[in-house]
């Protein structure tokens, strides 16, 4: 048993879903979305170095000390699966290292709305999960095809850096690639990927517009692909896609991505306040035929107006699910009004409505 697995003990006992270690510093977890400092002496460089080096493998011990920055993935056994990413700062090596629950929980048990379902089953095109980092991307990802291997009986293919969940075959096959170990490059897996016979391709993040393109290739010539980007709503997204693009390429794009969208999920964590844990409010865009008309006429700023108008196709606006969550007593007023979009919607529901300096 290595040192460190001590810590991924104590971190899975308390439900933490993050630990950091820092050279000068004590270790320090994150319980609930709040940092919380562990009763431990202060890790000096040496010490903590050694200490993360018992559990790397040795090619990426190598990579860390030419480039400073490795990500791997890390499993306790009968506790957990990490994600594990070591950085240099000023005092020395750091490490955080984010939980990966061996059970995968269902879409029902994550409480997401059932349109999710109906994307699993889609038989081709583009689903892209959205958010800032820690926002429970990867949990969303993992119980949508999950629902595809209950489900389906297909090839699912997936491209991660590094993998995370752990999908055991039910009625579909699936190959889980991990990038550096079992691939160069999302780039080259997708590349490949096309040769594989899969009928779900996940990319684990849209990084550049090579892997974007093929992403868009992949589900305009008959994959359903699932991917992930760093974007706060749909209408980000749709914007950061094009953007990638050199400005003469942005038209074919603009059209690709209008004839292989199939739906955007974008969502946010909040702390619960009716029992230990967290709830993610989703904003849900559905890329009906008026959806890609916007898309492919440039005028994606309309797509905010579509969501609101689009509830019978499954549609929802960040705010709608973040008022739902403050009316069912899931979250606090103060979280609400802090993520939401209109503001002024959630100010009644505060005892004192702060004032935005941002917004004097």
């Amino acid at each position: 048993m290595a040192q460190i697995d001590a810590f991924f003990k104590m971190m899975h006992e308390v439900g933490a879903s993050d630990l950091h270690l820092s050279s000068g510093s004590q270790p320090i977890i994150r319980l609930h979305g709040d940092l919380q400092r562990v009763k431990y002496k202060v890790l000096e460089h040496e010490e903590l170095k050694k200490m993360l080096y018992e559990i790397t493998p040795e090619s990426k011990i190598k990579e860390f000390e030419e480039t400073g920055d490795i990500d791997f993935a890390y499993e306790v056994p009968n506790i957990a699966r990490y994600r594990a990413n070591f950085f240099l700062q000023s005092r020395g090596i750091a490490a955080v290292f984010r939980e990966i629950p061996q059970k995968i929980l269902t879409i029902d048990e994550l409480g997401l709305p059932p349109i999710l379902k109906n994307l699993t089953m889609l038989p081709k095109g583009l689903v892209l999960v959205t958010g800032p980092t820690g926002s429970g991307k990867s949990t969303t990802l993992a119980a949508m095809i999950d629902y595809a291997n209950r489900n389906r009986k297909d090839h699912i293919l997936t491209i991660e850096d590094p993998i995370e969940f752990v999908h055991k075959p039910i009625n579909c096959l699936i190959n889980q690639r991990e990038v550096g170990r079992d691939t160069r490059s999302f780039k080259a897996a997708l590349r490949g990927a096309l040769r594989e016979d899969p009928d779900i391709i996940l990319v684990g993040e849209m990084r550049d517009f090579e892997t974007i393109a093929l992403a868009l290739e992949a589900a305009e010539t008959g994959h359903l692909v699932f991917g992930t980007l760093h974007t706060i709503s749909a209408s980000k997204t749709i914007d950061r896609i094009i953007e990638v693009f050199p400005s003469e390429m942005q038209g074919q794009i603009r059209s690709s991505l209008a004839d292989s969208l199939r739906g955007i999920i974008a969502q946010n964590l909040f702390k619960r306040i009716d029992k230990k844990g967290r709830v993610a409010a989703l904003e849900i865009l559905i890329a009906t035929p008026a959806v890609r008309n916007l898309i492919r006429e440039n005028k994606v700023f309309q797509i905010n107006s579509m969501i609101e108008t689009g509830r019978k196709y499954g549609m929802q606006s960040l705010d709608d699910a973040i008022m739902k969550l403050l009316e069912k007593g899931i979250i606090d007023p103060e979280q609400a009004y802090n993520k939401a979009v209109n503001k002024e919607k959630f100010r009644p529901f505060l005892s004192e409505p702060p004032k935005d300096f941002t917004e004097v």
